[in-house]
């Protein structure tokens, strides 16, 4: 916990500082409020992500002070996690990264780090044995690919205040756990430490959006996300692979179901931007009938009210996955659960027949 407690300090005293220093960010303040994926209705910093990575290096030194034979661990991290991070910070800063160019940062990320960190993809457990994956050039491609793509549906899923940030806490809540049912002390501290920055950065963010987690801050959380539940994986056998499919499947699927929405029901580029995730179809269709439509301050109720119904949802994974972290043939139940449940809520939303208890009734 004294990781924990450390980010947390140092990533909430930060997170201020850079509110109250906003106009020394001009070029990084959000002002477009009429985007596709917009639905805020003031100018907000969208550098969330520096406080972040910066209490992150700042417990892991502090870390590697206490505990200085997790040095090489910590700093091959933090190398690896900085190259994801450089990407979105310098297109929130400037506009002019490309999702492309980060995407290939963040796969380069993933690269170094199944040097430095041993952390690769090399076998998939089934419920009575596991497929071991010999080959270097399969292992690579599939490691790098399941973390920039954990790093990318991260980015996917920061759509409104609280939204990443609360459902990434949990799942490194999570994998600190599992860390520690299993004694992997280097992913316990370093989980705890991004939970920590995260939740720090959090209580300036929900309910009122003082600022934004950003490309930077949502890279790097993801990168971070996708690397320790590689890791803890791959070092512990214990640990069933599909625990971190089954922890991982919201921001996931979300991404994986979008792709093929475009591309094969609109005909469009997977990389084109839309207002139609499950995330927005819930402020548009469901909360808005309980606050209103234009409005400033009920674009900001409505924005605060739609995270958490995507946290219980996220939470319909993250929960399973960390009972039965161990038990194979379950954690594929309820990805399959989780598969079925996502696509049926959807599709009751976009044909404007939403479950009655999702609906909030709106007062008189």
């Amino acid at each position: 916990m004294f990781s924990f407690l450390v980010s947390f300090v140092a990533s909430a005293l930060l997170t201020l500082l850079v509110i109250k220093q906003a106009r020394l960010h001009g070029p990084a303040l959000d002002a477009d409020f009429f985007g596709v994926q917009k639905v805020h209705s003031h100018t907000v910093a969208r550098i969330g992500g520096l406080p972040i990575f910066m209490a992150v290096v700042i417990s892991a030194l502090i870390s590697i002070w206490r505990v200085p034979p997790m040095a090489g661990w910590l700093l091959s991290l933090m190398l690896c996690a900085g190259v994801a991070f450089v990407g979105g910070i310098v297109e929130d800063y400037t506009g002019n990264v490309s999702a492309l160019r980060r995407l290939i940062l963040t796969m380069a990320a993933a690269l170094l780090g199944y040097f430095l960190l041993d952390a690769k993809l090399d076998r998939i457990d089934f419920p009575f044995s596991s497929w071991r994956i010999m080959y270097i050039w399969v292992a690579v491609p599939l490691t790098v690919l399941a973390v920039a793509g954990i790093a990318n549906a991260i980015n996917i899923i920061d759509g409104f205040n609280g939204l990443a940030s609360v459902v990434t806490i949990c799942m490194l809540i999570s994998l600190g756990y599992v860390a520690w049912q299993v004694g992997d002390v280097f992913v316990l501290v370093a989980a705890l430490m991004v939970a920590g920055a995260t939740a720090g950065f959090l209580i300036w963010n929900y309910p009122v959006g003082l600022i934004f987690l950003g490309d930077g801050g949502a890279y790097f959380i993801g990168f971070m996300l996708g690397e320790l539940a590689l890791l803890l994986v791959m070092r512990n056998p214990e640990v069933s692979t599909w625990y971190a499919a089954l922890l991982l499947i919201y921001p996931a699927f979300e991404t994986i179901f979008s792709a093929y929405r475009r591309m094969f029901l609109r005909g469009k580029s997977p990389a084109m931007p839309d207002g139609i995730h499950l995330h927005s179809l819930i402020f548009r269709r469901i909360v808005q009938w309980a606050v209103g439509r234009k409005e400033a301050r009920a674009l900001m109720r409505r924005n605060s009210l739609t995270s958490p119904y995507l946290w219980m949802f996220s939470l319909m994974a993250v929960i399973p996955a960390t009972v039965f972290w161990k038990d194979t043939g379950v954690l594929i139940f309820f990805c399959l659960l989780f598969v079925v449940s996502y696509v049926w809520l959807y599709a009751r939303i976009v044909r404007f027949k939403s479950p009655r208890w999702l609906i909030l009734r709106k007062k008189d």
